[in-house]
């Protein structure tokens, strides 16, 4: 029901896990105004780990203070009620003295993904925003975040020529004005190996996932509002994309031989382009540069 929930209407993925909590907890209390969690937000983060999908709560330690009760005890009937909710999209556990983790299991991922690819996201639909008069602390940080952009492209039209994936936007007439780059609905990107693994294990690829989630997550389900620096999530972003394409070829010999590989990586373009475009037009007040 909650992945459904999540394609339905396009989630960032910690939306998704704080909804999975707040089933938790009411199982947990049927009245969860009687939890007195304060400002009735649930505590929830994206853990340092670069390389995973985490996140960390520390409900159980908070509600220990209040409810005079053990937090691991409180800690281990919220997982409890977790694990027969949310099985398939997440792996729980928990760290002492009570610190909830839930990681993104990989078939959940590979779905996320995929949703993102094809074009089903608010962000490809979003119109520009007015944050038109952004003043920027670094221009090169900016010239950094349009590189970034210009270089997603040019290598997608580059894919696309050759064959190896078919986008909705073959035009090289692209302008702000035309839809962003996606897949042919009818096209599925292999992101899952015959062990339904994320084909996509490289450190550099899952550092640039991790930091694909943390922006969405930003941008969808903030903590800070308005007090987000727009330009360090982009820097962070585009440093994750650079490491990325250093790192992990697509062309050359890798295109020949792993060719789900390629395709799988040529997905994650996708993706990056799309947050990057996103982040420079409606958070930024900038243009989104295809060529520099």
């Amino acid at each position: 029901m909650y992945n459904h929930l999540f394609l339905s209407k396009n989630t960032a993925p910690k939306q998704l896990v704080y909804g999975y909590l707040l089933t938790a907890l009411d199982v947990y209390s049927h009245h969860r105004e009687t939890l007195q969690i304060k400002d009735g937000k649930i505590p929830l983060h994206q853990g340092r780990d670069i390389h995973r999908v985490l996140y960390i709560s520390g409900v159980a330690l908070r509600l220990s203070k209040s409810h005079n009760q053990d937090a691991l005890e409180i800690a281990q009937a919220i997982v409890s009620h977790l694990c027969d909710i949310c099985g398939e999209t997440l792996s729980v556990g928990i760290v002492p003295p009570g610190w909830i983790h839930l990681e993104l299991r990989d078939s959940f991922l590979a779905t996320w993904l995929q949703s993102f690819a094809v074009g089903k996201s608010y962000l490809y639909s979003s119109p520009p925003g007015t944050q038109l008069s952004v003043k920027l602390h670094s221009p090169a940080r900016l010239f950094a975040i349009q590189y970034a952009h210009a270089r997603c492209c040019s290598l997608l039209w580059l894919a696309h020529r050759e064959g190896l994936i078919q986008l909705k936007t073959p035009s090289s007439d692209y302008s702000d004005n035309q839809p962003l780059l996606s897949l042919l609905t009818t096209e599925s990107i292999p992101w899952l190996n015959h062990e339904a693994k994320l084909r996509l294990n490289h450190p550099a690829e899952s550092s640039l996932i991790v930091e694909l989630v943390k922006t969405v997550d930003e941008l969808e389900f903030p903590d800070n509002g308005d007090k987000i620096n727009w330009e360090k999530v982009g820097l962070d972003l585009s440093q994750a994309f650079e490491d990325f394409w250093c790192r992990c070829r697509i062309w050359g010999e890798v295109k020949t031989s792993l060719p789900e590989l390629t395709q799988a990586r040529l997905g994650l373009l996708i993706i990056t382009q799309l947050v990057f475009r996103f982040l420079l037009v409606n958070k930024l007040g900038s243009v989104a540069p295809v060529e520099l």
